[in-house]
């Protein structure tokens, strides 16, 4: 748990995965700062920032353990970001998402916070994946943004749409993993968020978003070493088999649509 004492004045938390831990976005001395971290910075009055968000948490985790957690400092705002490490997982029900995701905001919303959801970007734009893949994947994020969307109408939470963040998916806005924003992206993401906010009545300041950085290609070569390639052979174990068998179906629903439209042309 990552805990920042500004003033009592208004209190900001964070529950979620690495999206909401800043992930990508490393401080000097090795601890992580994030969109919340510029976004809690940003408030005019002074701000309590408490994240109580971890790396590889799911949503069950959120609702069932940070939810509680969080609610003890009865936060003002409180952003829940979760949904990335659901669909990364074998198993994977939008259905289960929905339920643990809406339970969490609407009490959150009950203690009177105001609560910030986040959808998911376009990995597709960034990660180099064979079109069955891509095609599994973007199945899998357009469902989790549609139970983000559905929770928005139902509760009115502040949605942010990151898509259409302009220039959102330059590679050089993101982390050497392409999977978390790094530095420039989290401020991009904490300049939204605070403009959702004003609209909101928020009094803040919008996050300067610097200089788009351009890392070193043998940084970038280690960084996969050292930290990349035991990620993806940790998750493999849970999710190739199931990628396997989706890009199986993929490809007999690839097929079946071409011959419709064969069918048709005849």
């Amino acid at each position: 748990m990552s805990v920042t004492q500004f003033s009592p004045y208004l209190t900001f938390a964070v529950i979620g995965d690495s999206a909401a831990f800043g992930t990508g976005d490393s401080a000097p001395d090795g601890s992580h700062r994030g969109w919340a971290y510029y976004l809690a910075n940003s408030f005019y009055d002074e701000c309590s920032y408490i994240n109580l968000s971890r790396p590889g948490a799911k949503s069950d985790e959120v609702s069932s353990t940070q939810l509680d957690r969080a609610k003890a400092f009865s936060p003002d705002i409180c952003a829940v970001v979760a949904g990335g490490n659901d669909l990364l997982r074998n198993g994977f029900s939008p259905n289960k998402l929905y339920l643990n995701l809406q339970s969490t905001c609407r009490e959150l919303m009950e203690l009177g916070s105001e609560v910030i959801m986040v959808e998911l970007h376009d990995p597709n734009e960034l990660l180099r994946l064979p079109k069955i893949m891509k095609r599994i994947l973007r199945k899998r994020v357009e469902s989790v943004n549609a139970v983000y969307r559905k929770i928005s109408d139902e509760l009115e939470v502040v949605l942010i749409k990151t898509r259409e963040i302009p220039d959102v998916h330059n590679l050089r806005n993101w982390h050497i993993d392409r999977m978390h924003p790094g530095e420039r992206g989290h401020k991009l993401l904490a300049r939204e968020v605070a403009i959702q906010l004003r609209k909101r009545g928020w009094e803040l300041s919008l996050p300067e978003t610097g200089e788009i950085q351009i890392r070193e290609r043998s940084i970038q070569i280690k960084w996969l070493i050292a930290n990349g390639l035991p990620w993806f052979l940790k998750r493999s174990v849970d999710l190739l088999p199931v990628v396997l068998f989706l890009s199986v179906i993929e490809f007999f629903k690839i097929a079946y649509e071409q011959l419709n439209y064969l069918k048709i042309r005849q």
